[in-house]
């Protein structure tokens, strides 16, 4: 990442960038259901479609990870480069969005960054929207240009159930779920039909809607102070939520906060709560 730019940027620093004609920016529209209903979008932004083609179709568990090589085609067909500056957002505010940038990083890609307060912030400002793309518009001497982007798999991004099932024993590990306390506590329905409700036995629970005010993130010291106490005394963090999503919340969350030991359960609650699952722990 850049020196002058973070994990999360604001909406003024995007708009000057755009502006200036940065030629190594690439924004991509990470929305997902049931906040997709949008046609307009930043200027020039193009879609990363994490309830498509950013996710395998041939499982049943939603949102899981797709390989290192179709992960990298899908890229570069949307025009991104090895090089570029890539700033994601979503249309809920931040939700999805930390979900693309956790992708990238887990394809060792780490100029990447979330757009705070998402395309609600943006539009809050009074800046300019415009149809949605989706691949690179290219030119007339270069049409349709692909990028030339190369994944480069980090295998330590993303764990599976087996292993989230030994972290759960180790006391230097910190399973966090960005689920609702109720789902977590098992006093809510789950959304997805036919899943158990409670929680992974000693996770923890760290909701997603904590770590926000308005779409946007907490301030820095709050974001430190919540993921601190919800980690306690843990070096290493797992994060999971539904189905791998809001998971990646907690990881923005916690990489901002100074945490560099983090992995997201891909599966999440969708795969965990399954009738033929893990034991679960609930307060019912």
């Amino acid at each position: 990442m850049d020196a002058d730019v973070d994990a999360l940027v604001s909406a003024p620093w995007l708009h000057e960038q755009l502006e200036a004609g940065r030629p190594d920016l690439v924004v991509l529209d990470a929305s997902i259901d049931p906040y997709r209903g949008h046609t307009d979008g930043i200027p020039g932004a193009r879609v990363f479609d994490i309830d498509g083609e950013f996710s395998r179709a041939d499982v049943p568990i939603p949102h899981t990870m797709i390989p290192a090589a179709q992960f990298q085609a899908q890229v570069r067909r949307l025009g991104v480069d090895a090089g570029a500056l890539v700033v994601v957002y979503d249309a809920a505010g931040i939700y999805s969005s930390p979900r693309a940038w956790w992708m990238f990083r887990a394809m060792g890609h780490d100029r990447v960054a979330v757009l705070d307060g998402g395309l609600p912030g943006w539009r809050s400002h009074g800046y300019p929207v415009e149809a949605l793309g989706a691949p690179a518009s290219g030119t007339d001497d270069e049409p349709d240009r692909q990028g030339d982007f190369v994944a480069h798999p980090d295998p330590g991004a993303f764990v599976d159930r087996e292993q989230v099932l030994a972290l759960l024993a180790d006391p230097g590990v910190a399973v966090l779920d960005a689920r609702s306390r109720e789902r977590f506590e098992g006093t809510a329905p789950e959304p997805r039909p036919g899943l158990r409700g409670g929680h992974m036995p000693g996770s923890r629970s760290l909701p997603l809607t904590d770590l926000l005010v308005d779409g946007h993130l907490r301030a820095p010291g709050e974001l430190a102070a919540l993921v601190g106490e919800a980690r306690a005394d843990a070096q290493r963090i797992v994060t999971t939520c539904g189905s791998g999503v809001t998971a990646c919340g907690i990881a923005l969350a916690a990489h901002l906060s100074g945490v560099s030991d983090l992995t997201v359960y891909d599966g999440s609650w969708s795969e965990w709560g399954r009738p033929d699952g893990p034991p679960v722990a609930s307060c019912a």
